[in-house]
């Protein structure tokens, strides 16, 4: 089944890299909402391919083509980054709606959900589990040494206070002794009467009983007729498809098996590798040694026959020795050199389009190849890996370290023995040329902590309360309908505030996949830094935390207020932000949270918060994002609830994405009331009206919604549900304490945004001035006097 799955993904990756590349180029786009439209059209078809692999890749059991899916799986989430880039880029918004497209392609908007790839955590390497169960001991020993520093309290009392609460405890025992007694004296009196009065008080307790047996069971059919008409008719869901079927936990148990037999089999792969690798040592190894050695030699002499000189050593960037191996004559390797330093001294902006097009052309090649192999598997049942295939693939490893060695040695002995007669000098180690790069070397980050080990440093951040244990809570956890009014709202030009479902989608592209897979992280559009910005309790923290759950990475923690008082002095703050990098590193993927992040670009400083200084960070903290490469993955997440406050320049200069996370619609509450109540003990019965609560609950965050539950579903009320359902009045009261987020907060936030980079983009697109180029210079002021 997950065969013919992977070719049916297979096929379609494969028309849609002939639909991107055809063969004759297609005239430029120039309506933006055409071009749009076919944006947003393959970003759906690759999601659901991205979806169907990652499916196969979970439950496939062979090895060596969950490595090749892999690769796949790789490219294609890179696709689909690639994609958002260019969908941001064109509809200037970080949030799409294509409510159209998902209707031309008869989808749910299930279909559009960004999965999370499940090998994040399960292929998670042994150091990385190591360092985690590092983490967890120093945690534990700063808790343990916390608590025995702190002596015990001694709580004093004066006399009076504790004669009162003595008084109290005896008047309650007293008062429960007389409810005893008054509860026995009426059960006597009751026994009493009905031993005076006779037949009658039978025949009236009887016709009691019977009235009530009879308004009874009248009641439970009129129920049941009103449950099987709702059904009837499609308004409510039959009982019997609320608790999965059979067939559903079959289907659990037969893929956790399948989970248990594909890790069997990868564990045999990798012993079966290290074996066969040091038969081929030992049995090919001196054979391939001396061919290596035989091309060098060969290779220079050709080189020397053909242009009447000795060449130069192929530099490193151009595939160093590695072109040598390559089967072409000494002319085409000089002369493919030659172009390769032309095309690079040539080709600076122009270059980037071409680049980009050659990389999707390779890519499609590349993926042809592999859909065009083919193998017959009739005999291997168990799926298990095929010898001769990883025979080839351990030879090439071996050759590729052989040929590095037989270079190493060639070179040692044309550069240490110059003067003997069957080693000439053949080339020199100056060979580059002055016009190929412009040659000031960047300066390297000096090691501040050099003599330390990384156990020492992490042991300092935990106690400094810079690096944490991230909550346990998944992204899923973060409730939120779709935005089902959003292509509607767009096409009337009003501007659609996102849903907590959109805000999901934008941080599972933007943090989990680059920080999950190390490839996606270096071949997709690099992102440093997001900015989540939005009222209190709209889950910014929890968002955070979340990321760092689902691709195992460290949290560190340089918010203002942790970081106050914490290493003073110009000195301290670089050690402190270089030991936070350094580790963030090591222990990668790694998140550097920021929390109130708008304190640290504060136009103002308020008077009770100049003793923090929490502007410190601001000028260092840019420096070392600026030294965040693509291999590291590592992502700086700020959040801030009142960015307002903050110069919006510098702020926007650090953070090159920002989500604007507004207040919960009424699909996002509905959902949010019924699963927080149900996770918290509570039944949703038909007496709890969750759309007069939803309804009513407009302008409360999630936040509100949780401290709201957790007050009314308490131990006590959950025992009494069954006699006493829950009803939707119980949490007005509640609710009403708390002050909810008003349009008019929404609306400065938004205005806000409008005033970030992207959002002035979308207001000129909007207004249709985005063509206009800005006046500079003498122009401007000129402009400016008239």
């Amino acid at each position: 089944m997950y065969n013919q799955m992977w070719t049916d993904a297979m096929a379609e990756l494969s028309h849609l890299l002939t639909e991107e590349l055809p063969a004759e180029p297609r005239r430029p786009e120039k309506d933006r909402v055409v071009f749009f439209q076919h944006l947003a059209m393959l970003y759906v078809r690759y999601i659901q391919i991205f979806r169907t692999l990652e499916t196969v890749y979970d439950l496939v059991v062979h090895p060596q083509k969950r490595r090749v899916i892999r690769l796949l799986l790789d490219g294609v989430m890179g696709r689909v980054l690639e994609l958002k880039n260019e969908m941001v880029e064109k509809e200037f918004s970080e949030y799409h709606y294509m409510d159209d497209v998902i209707f031309d392609l008869k989808l749910t908007p299930a279909d559009l959900e960004i999965p999370i790839p499940r090998f994040f955590l399960h292929e998670c390497s042994k150091e990385v589990q190591e360092r985690k169960t590092m983490l967890t001991d120093i945690l534990k020993m700063v808790e343990i040494t916390e608590s025995s520093e702190k002596p015990f309290k001694v709580i004093y009392m004066k006399q009076e206070e504790a004669i009162k609460i003595i008084q109290m405890a005896e008047r309650a025992r007293q008062g429960r002794l007389r409810a005893k007694l008054n509860e026995k004296s009426i059960n006597m009196n009751r026994m009493y009467k009905t031993k005076d009065s006779g037949a009658a008080v039978a025949e009236m307790a009887a016709t009691c009983i019977q009235k009530m047996w009879r308004g009874y069971l009248q009641r439970k059919r009129t129920k049941i007729a009103r449950e099987e008409e709702m059904i009837f008719l499609g308004m409510a869901m039959d009982p019997k498809y609320l608790m999965p079927c059979p067939a559903e936990v079959t289907a659990d148990a037969i893929d956790d098996s399948t989970r248990l037999k594909r890790d069997a089999h990868e564990e045999i792969f990798q012993k079966a590798a290290v074996t066969i690798t040091k038969e081929l040592r030992d049995t090919e190894g001196r054979d391939m040694s001396e061919t290596k050695k035989g091309q060098i030699r060969q290779w220079f002499f050709e080189c020397r026959n053909t242009t009447g000189a000795f060449p130069d050593y192929p530099d490193v960037e151009d595939g160093g020795s590695a072109l040598i191996f390559v089967e072409k004559n000494p002319q085409q390797l000089l002369e493919e050199i030659a172009a390769k330093e032309e095309e690079d001294a040539n080709s600076k902006p122009k270059g980037k389009e071409d680049k980009k097009a050659k990389g999707k052309k390779n890519k499609g090649k590349d993926e042809k190849e592999v859909i065009k192999k083919r193998r017959n598997e009739s005999g291997n049942f168990n799926q298990r890996h095929e010898v001769e295939l990883l025979k080839e693939e351990m030879r090439k490893t071996i050759q590729a370290e052989i040929q590095v060695q037989v270079w190493l040695l060639v070179e040692q002995k044309t550069f240490h023995k110059p003067n003997l007669p069957s080693c000439p000098v053949l080339f020199s180690r100056t060979s580059k040329k002055k016009g190929s790069k412009s040659g000031k070397k960047k300066k390297k980050e000096k090691d501040l902590t050099a003599d330390r080990t990384v156990e020492s440093l992490c042991k300092e951040l935990v106690e400094q309360g810079l690096l944490k244990q991230p909550n346990n809570v998944r992204l899923q956890d973060y409730l939120g309908d779709y935005n089902y009014l959003g292509t509607t709202l767009r096409q009337n030009d009003i501007e659609p505030m996102p849903s907590l479902s959109d805000v999901r989608q934008v941080l599972a592209l933007y943090a989990v996949l680059p920080l999950g897979s190390q490839a996606v992280h270096e071949k997709a559009p690099l992102i440093k830094a997001i900015l989540l910005a939005g009222p209190a309790g709209v889950g910014k923290k929890m968002l955070v935390h979340a990321v760092c759950q689902e691709t195992g990475a460290s949290l560190f923690d340089l918010s203002p207020l942790n970081t106050a008082g914490k290493y003073p002095g110009k000195s301290g703050l670089a050690l402190m932000l270089h030991m936070v990098f350094k580790v963030a590193r090591l222990l990668q993927p790694s998140v550097i949270w920021i929390g109130d992040a708008e304190k640290m670009f504060y136009k103002k400083v308020p008077k009770e918060e100049k003793e923090l200084d929490p502007k410190r960070l601001k000028k260092d903290l840019p420096k070392f994002l600026k030294l965040i490469k693509g291999e590291d993955r590592v992502l700086i997440i700020g959040t801030t609830k009142d960015p307002l406050c903050a110069d919006i320049k510098p702020l926007c200069k650090m953070y090159s994405k920002i989500i604007l996370i507004p207040r919960p619609d009424y699909g996002s509450r509905h959902i949010l009331w019924k699963k927080l109540i149900k996770s918290h003990g509570g039944e949703v019965t038909k007496a709890l009206d969750l759309s007069s609560l939803a309804k009513i609950s407009d302008g409360y965050t999630p936040g509100h919604i949780v401290q709201v539950i957790q007050s009314v579903i308490t131990k006590r009320r959950i025992l009494q549900q069954a006699n006493r359902p829950i009803t939707a009045a119980e949490f007005v009261a509640p609710l009403a304490k708390y002050d909810p987020v008003f349009q008019e907060e929404e609306e400065a936030l938004k205005n806000w945004y409008g005033k970030t980079p992207l959002g002035k983009k979308r207001i000129k697109a909007a207004t249709g001035k985005e063509d206009e180029a800005p006046v500079k210079g003498k122009n401007a002021k000129k402009k400016g006097k008239k």
